[in-house]
């Protein structure tokens, strides 16, 4: 068996990277020749867009491959290394599918909750903005 490791493989052109989630022998370069594509990450675009095969990945993880940080960071994000974790621990296909939906839905929730406090934070940043303003108006006038 090769030491294997999930790793990303950069591709695009210059200041524009773009990156393929691989299986390589871990004594490749990082844009070594790949056993197998795993999925795509995109870092420039708003949302860092992402695809991955899970399966695939879960696959490979079972038979003893090591990810890179970015690549472990990757599969956390989108869920792989927790249901990786489910399947580890025993649970059935029907128990890790009702935990994997609690965690999408916890996730949207947190999401939204994240994006409403950054709209108050950006009003109460403007509202503290416009009383600093008022205040030194207000010194101007008096001296």
């Amino acid at each position: 068996m090769l030491a294997t490791k999930i790793r990303l493989k950069r591709i695009g052109r210059k200041n524009r990277p773009f990156y393929r989630m691989v299986l390589i022998d871990s004594r490749k370069k990082r844009d070594g020749a790949a056993i197998e594509q795993l999925g795509w990450y995109n870092p420039i675009s708003d949302e860092k867009d992402c695809e991955l095969k899970s399966e695939r990945i879960i696959h490979w993880l079972n038979k003893g491959a090591q990810p890179s940080k970015a690549a472990k960071k990757l599969i956390k994000n989108n869920g792989i290394a927790f249901e990786w974790h489910l399947m580890k621990s025993g649970a059935d296909e029907k128990e890790i599918q009702k935990q994997l939906k609690k965690r999408d839905l916890d996730m949207a929730a947190a999401k939204k909750k994240k994006k409403e406090n950054s709209k108050v934070d950006v009003k109460q940043k403007k509202d503290e903005k416009e009383s600093v303003q008022a205040s030194k108006e207000e010194n101007k006038l008096s001296s």
